[in-house]
């Protein structure tokens, strides 16, 4: 086994319950939460790509005090302070605010559950919700609780899929056959080390960041 494997075990024993804890609170999300929180997390997966994390939860919470059905694309750029490519952000999230508000008032958990696996759902995100990539909707989807089989591809977990050579080179954009490709790889990869897929994920955030967040 390689020394980059080794380290990774040895990080993942040491904070396998931190990530355990992480995962629950995403599936009692699912279980428990309303349409509005779980919008939330839509609304931060639009918000991350190229931006903080932090910064960009912060903005959702701020924007989740408002009146989203009334909400104008002014008013939520006012919320977006820090995030990169705030304008465009501000655009995609007036139009999956009004996307919903068009149907059932912002009742996306009843269209998530109309799928019958996790794959549908992601197509159908990609293919509906303008500012979700493969990467952005997977993410969305582990952070309500439906990540057991499907990898956020971020620079954070290419970089990482590279030191431990599980692909060969950290790709300058992602088709949708070549992130299928690096995700099975990743699945594969987890299954030979004994780490869960979803694990695998938070695992490397933390190695890059040193902490397990969303």
């Amino acid at each position: 086994m390689s020394k980059n494997i080794n380290e990774i075990k040895e990080i993942y024993n040491s904070i396998k319950n931190e990530i355990e804890n992480r995962l629950n609170e995403f599936n009692k999300l699912w279980n428990d939460g309303n349409d509005k929180k779980i919008f939330a997390e839509l609304i931060f997966c639009i918000l991350t790509p190229q931006s903080k994390a932090k910064i960009c939860w912060n903005a959702v919470e701020n924007l989740m005090k408002k009146n989203l059905i009334d909400i104008d694309k002014e008013e939520i750029l006012k919320e977006l302070n820090g995030v990169r490519f705030k304008y465009k952000k501000a655009g995609y999230i007036y139009e999956v605010i009004k996307f919903f508000n068009d149907r059932e008032k912002l009742a996306i958990k009843s269209l998530i559950k109309k799928f019958e696996n996790v794959y549908e759902a992601r197509e159908w995100l990609v293919s509906n919700i303008k500012g979700l990539g493969y990467k952005e909707a997977s993410h969305f989807l582990r952070n309500i609780g439906m990540g057991e089989k499907i990898a956020i591809l971020d620079r954070h977990i290419l970089k990482n899929l590279k030191i431990l050579n599980v692909i060969d080179e950290i790709p300058k954009c992602l088709s949708k056959k070549r992130y299928m490709d690096i995700e099975n790889k990743m699945r594969r990869f987890a299954e030979e080390i004994n780490i869960p897929l979803s694990h695998l994920d938070l695992l490397l955030w933390y190695k890059e960041t040193g902490e397990v967040f969303k």
